[in-house]
């Protein structure tokens, strides 16, 4: 054996996780659509129109599990179908849509999710057709929401948020009062026209200045440059999951005013005809540290002034709620965990 090769091995030992390598499966579907084949050109041609793809949230899932395995000492292979078949025994952690279950016929545990589907209802004989042993869902509220479809299989875990790429800027770089998030999903309309606008005006009248930016239409340098620049950050939306973007924003020392509306999980593919429940959350991983929350427009104008003499006073402290319960090392050894319980 190498010297690296040894000083390798010693230090998997000392993580305690030398005996383990994870079979890691994450793919995104990319169909045909014209003729046999066309994903390849396609896949070429928007690179040269749009350039770089978006990182998407399940992506960024599946990327920050791997630094924190990285970070943590935990070996893994990815889409090793091949090995999974020959080693049936071993543990298959399927990370992406579900459309990697159908894929091949499993016969190895599987570990499925955080990525995986909104609700059981979509495929209610999944744990009987497939050998999964646990399904991961990102976080409480919807754990809650499975729970009387599944229960026992199912546990919440967040994935973890790199701390070194979203750090606190200099504060000589804060020439921005607010940030201002957009990620209204539902009744886009009325929200822009109930909600945003009303928010937008009350930030004017307090003379506060303002930068916008909307989920889903921008890069994450655009992200990353934006909180640099501003003091704290207004996030709106009517519930997440987990919710990277404002851990990224919490990483990087910016303290939120979120509107968490609670209530019902409005997602109009499900509600109110196919499920109803409730309470959702906006903000699942949250403490005083990280800021202050709304849950009606009306409420605005009270909290944003509270939210901003706090912020003045310095009360909030959100990279320090991440580091101690969101870093990527932290949920890397929780996931290893699950593994191993499986396992």
């Amino acid at each position: 054996m190498s010297g690296g090769a040894d000083r390798e091995r010693r230090r998997l030992s000392r993580h305690g996780t030398a005996t383990i390598i994870l079979n890691l499966f994450y793919e995104e579907p990319d169909d045909d659509r014209w003729l046999p084949f066309d994903r390849y050109p396609r896949r070429v041609v928007r690179r040269i129109v749009r350039g770089s793809p978006r990182i998407g949230g399940q992506r960024r899932m599946f990327l920050n599990l791997r630094a924190g395995l990285d970070r943590i000492g935990v070996g893994y292979r990815v889409n090793d179908y091949a090995h999974a078949r020959r080693n049936p025994r071993e543990l298959a952690c399927i990370l992406g849509k579900p459309f990697v279950l159908e894929k091949v016929a499993w016969r190895n545990p599987i570990l499925f999710g955080p990525a995986t589907f909104d609700h059981p209802i979509l495929d209610p004989g999944l744990l009987q057709r497939c050998p999964v042993r646990r399904v991961l869902v990102p976080g409480p509220w919807m754990k809650e929401m499975w729970r009387p479809y599944w229960d026992e299989p199912v546990a919440a875990w967040p994935v973890g948020i790199d701390t070194d790429a979203w750090q606190p800027g200099s504060v000589a770089c804060k020439r921005i009062d607010v940030l201002l998030y957009d990620k209204v999903m539902w009744d886009r309309d009325r929200g822009e026209r109930e909600l945003i606008e009303p928010i937008r005006h009350a930030l004017r009248v307090a003379g506060r200045s303002v930068r916008e930016i909307r989920y889903g239409f921008y890069r994450e340098e655009e992200f990353r440059s934006a909180l640099a620049e501003c003091r704290v950050m207004i996030f709106l939306c009517e519930h997440e999951t987990q919710g990277i973007a404002y851990q990224q924003a919490l990483a990087s020392g910016v303290p939120i005013l979120a509107w968490n509306p609670g209530g019902a999980w409005r997602d109009p593919a499900f509600y109110p005809h196919r499920v109803t429940f409730e309470p959702v959350s906006s903000i699942p991983y949250w403490d005083e540290r990280c800021g202050a929350a709304f849950a009606a427009v009306a409420e605005f104008a009270t909290a944003w002034s509270h939210f901003w003499d706090e912020f003045q006073r310095g009360a909030y402290n959100p990279r320090a709620y991440v580091m101690e319960n969101l870093t990527l090392e932290k949920c890397a050894a929780d996931y290893v965990a699950i593994a191993k319980a499986l396992a």
